[in-house]
């Protein structure tokens, strides 16, 4: 017989409106050496959300059309153009055709992905080219993707994208002081990180493939919500190994721990190697289930994607001719 998988504990309280910021928190680091993490149940907890749960039909359709609305739809090549820029928003603020839209009733509904992200180069074109869209652009900071510039000009990108109208700002950590175990420095930067920011609102990326252990990603997802991130984000997408749901599981975990300690919600941004409408799924059942319905709304969860929207709108398509187009029949995102 198969044993009962374990229970899941109850899901945060969070108003439905919208949230107040992360203040964060003083470093609290006996909490943090207090963090363990069992790599072994991670692993089997992951495996059953693709099992143990299915969306089919209407249904599946309903939660495709959601997934896009949570999309941060990223373009980081180094052949980038501003045109380039200008076709990925126009996409984002269109990102399904009308006539598929008419047969899944949804005529007239706007619809958006949840951002635009570029490198700190692009977004002013992307400003212009979203102006009056309501859908942010975000900048990927910090010497992305590997955040090893000196901090003073980590500090100035940061408020150079926030001047040129980013709205969300993607910062990378310096993995060695998480590999080191050096919290406090850590801490130090993405407060100085946070303040930076201003108003625009703080994700910060782990760069998990790099981090080596879940412990040390748990700890790491922890010290960066004490110091004040809005979002935690799994990779920059450039790493060997990306997003995998293990590392989703115990980020989301990490993050439903502070907000039992603290009262306050931090996102969650899965990003690298997720590009079907399959993945995205899974990501929305396991936040789903280890968070609650709140956490599928643009303000806490959100996925870095390049592909997975073309993806989405060719299952959509399968979903109201029976049929599976050729991806070039999808305008390219």
């Amino acid at each position: 017989m198969t044993p009962a998988p374990a229970p899941v504990a109850p899901h945060p309280v969070v108003p439905a409106g919208p949230l107040p910021r992360n203040p964060g928190m003083p470093l609290d680091l006996d909490w943090v050496a207090a963090v363990r993490v069992d790599r072994s149940a991670a692993e089997r907890r992951a495996a059953t959300l693709t099992t143990r749960r299915s969306v089919k039909a209407d249904a599946q359709a309903g939660w495709l059309l959601k997934a896009i609305t949570l999309i941060d739809l990223t373009t980081l090549a180094g052949d980038d153009t501003p045109a380039r820029v200008r076709r990925l928003c126009a996409k984002a603020k269109a990102p399904v055709r009308p006539d598929l839209l008419a047969a899944l009733g949804m005529q007239g509904v706007p619809l958006t992905t949840g951002a635009v992200c570029v490198y700190h180069a692009l977004v002013p074109a992307a400003v212009a080219a979203l102006e009056g869209s309501g859908v942010p652009v975000a900048a990927v900071s910090t010497g992305f993707p590997a955040g090893l510039t000196p901090v003073e000009t980590r500090i100035a990108e940061i408020r150079a994208s926030v001047a040129a109208g980013a709205e969300e700002i993607d910062v990378v950590i310096h993995r060695a002081q998480a590999l080191a175990g050096d919290w406090p420095a850590l801490y130090d930067e993405l407060r100085a990180f946070r303040e930076a920011c201003g108003p625009a609102h703080l994700k910060v990326i782990l760069g998990t493939g790099e981090l080596g252990t879940l412990r040390t990603v748990a700890r790491a997802a922890l010290v960066a919500m004490m110091a004040g991130a809005d979002f935690v984000k799994t990779s920059t997408g450039k790493e060997p190994v990306n997003a995998t749901l293990p590392v989703s599981l115990t980020m989301a975990r990490a993050v439903r721990a502070y907000a039992e300690r603290t009262g306050h919600a931090v996102g969650f941004k899965p990003a690298g190697g997720i590009r079907t409408a399959k993945d995205a799924l899974a990501w929305m059942i396991l936040m789903r289930e280890e968070l609650g319905r709140r956490w599928l709304e643009p303000d806490l969860f959100r996925f870095g994607a390049s592909g997975l929207l073309g993806d989405i709108e060719r299952q959509l398509e399968h979903h109201v001719t029976g049929r599976y187009a050729a991806l070039h029949r999808q305008p390219l995102a």
